[in-house]
Order: structure tokens, then C-alpha cells, then sequence
């Protein structure tokens, strides 16, 4: 990809960040531990910002340990055909240590393996979301739709953040969204806090539902309050 669209100099508007909240509101809550697949493009283009993934990861799973607990299952994709899914974990060190383990290697995107691992997944037991950080797709955007519709019947939100301005991605990312159920945000590291806030925010809401999300909610951004405002209506 071109420098043009690696840049990471603009911040992510507030209309986008509403409309993130706005979706996740509508989704319904779970009970008892939930189930999260988080899912990162590992090809070569994201190698500068893997080490921040892993970071944010890290707040939203800890976010989740006093509800009851939250089953975490990382996937990825890299290089040439390889797509990996973890085991479902429990347990922060141990997923850390795997992400720790993960090298970007150049390949194409394999978006339409992680919808369909995760269509898989949920037939057998329910996953009550989707968590991906890309920045590019070079598959057919229809063949997605088609797998982001099927996760949407079966209420299987994808939550998407976008890093990076390649507005070819952009237009597929909100359809995938839109098609499950879920939502779209754009990012950049000039506000990682507010990412962290986003992230742990669909932890928690998979994990204990709204009533877990109000209390998050409780001294974080004007966004997830406004989130929590919307919950009660």
C-alpha cells in the first residue's frame, strides 16, 4: 500500500465514533461469560502498529475479569493461505503469550476465513461478537457481504476498526458491519485512549450486558456515557 494510505495524521471523526455507539447499542445483551473473537490482519503492512494491537487487546480483556469472565479466541491471518484460531482462553497471560509469539509476514487478506471460521464457531456454540483491526481488503467485497449477512442472521455483530485512510477498505468494512449487525469506526494513534474505551466497551457489553456497561460507562468519554444513556431509553 502507498504512504498516502498508511497515513495516520487524521483522527477519527465524531459523527463515526456515534455511529460506532449508536450500532453497539442496538445488539442485544448476553448472560453469564461470553465469547469474543478478536481477530487482527497480520500481513506485512500492519507490522509497524502489531505491538499496539496487543496492547489495546490486553485493556479490553482486562476490562471483563469481575463479570463473570469473558472466553477470548484470537485469530489471524498471514502470508500465504495461513490462517490461525486459538483455543478459547480465559486467561490474559496466556493469550497475551500467544499474541507475543505472532510475526507479520506479507499475503493478501483472508477476511472471507475469519467470517466464515467465525459462522462455524457460533453454530456450534454461540460467539456473542467479533472484534477485527485491518487496514486493507483485496478480496471480493460481495463474497464478504455475503458472509457478514450470514453472521448477521445469526446475531453475530462485527466490530470493525479501520486503521488507516484507504477508503477502498472503508466502503467494505461498513458493509460488513452494517450486513451483521454491527460497527464500523476508523482509528488512528493520535487517540488510543479513546480506542482502549471502544474496545473494552464491547468486551464488557459481550460479556455482562448493559447493565455492565452502564458501570463501565461511569467516569470514561462523553461516547460510551452517551452509550449508556441510550441502553436505559
Amino acid at each position: 500500500m502507498g504512504d498516502d494510505h498508511k497515513s495516520l495524521s487524521q483522527r477519527s471523526s465524531h459523527r463515526e465514533i456515534n455511529q460506532f455507539l449508536d450500532k453497539m447499542a442496538r445488539i442485544p445483551a448476553s448472560s453469564g461469560a461470553g465469547r469474543l473473537v478478536f481477530a487482527l490482519d497480520a500481513t506485512a503492512s500492519r507490522e509497524p502498529t502489531w505491538d499496539h494491537a496487543c496492547q489495546l487487546q490486553s485493556e479490553m480483556f482486562e476490562q471483563t475479569r469481575t463479570l463473570g469472565g469473558l472466553f477470548v479466541q484470537l485469530c489471524y491471518y498471514r502470508g500465504y493461505r495461513e490462517f490461525h484460531a486459538s483455543a478459547w482462553l480465559c486467561n490474559t497471560d496466556r493469550l497475551m503469550q500467544q499474541m507475543n509469539t505472532v510475526r507479520c509476514l506479507g499475503g493478501h487478506t483472508q477476511i472471507a476465513a475469519l467470517l466464515k471460521h467465525v459462522r462455524d464457531e457460533t453454530r456450534r456454540q454461540r460467539v456473542q461478537a467479533l472484534v477485527f483491526i485491518g487496514d486493507c481488503v483485496e478480496e471480493p467485497v460481495d463474497d464478504l457481504c455475503q458472509l457478514a449477512g450470514e453472521l448477521g442472521l445469526l446475531q453475530v455483530p462485527v466490530f470493525v476498526f479501520h486503521e488507516g485512510h484507504d477508503r477502498a477498505a472503508a466502503r467494505a468494512f461498513k458493509q460488513i458491519s452494517q450486513l451483521s449487525g454491527g460497527a464500523y469506526c476508523q482509528f488512528d494513534h493520535n487517540s488510543p485512549r479513546l480506542l482502549q474505551e471502544l474496545l473494552a466497551a464491547v468486551a464488557v457489553y459481550a460479556s455482562g450486558g448493559r447493565k455492565a456497561l452502564e458501570n463501565y460507562s461511569q467516569g470514561k468519554s462523553a461516547q460510551l456515557l452517551r452509550l449508556t444513556q441510550q441502553l436505559r431509553n
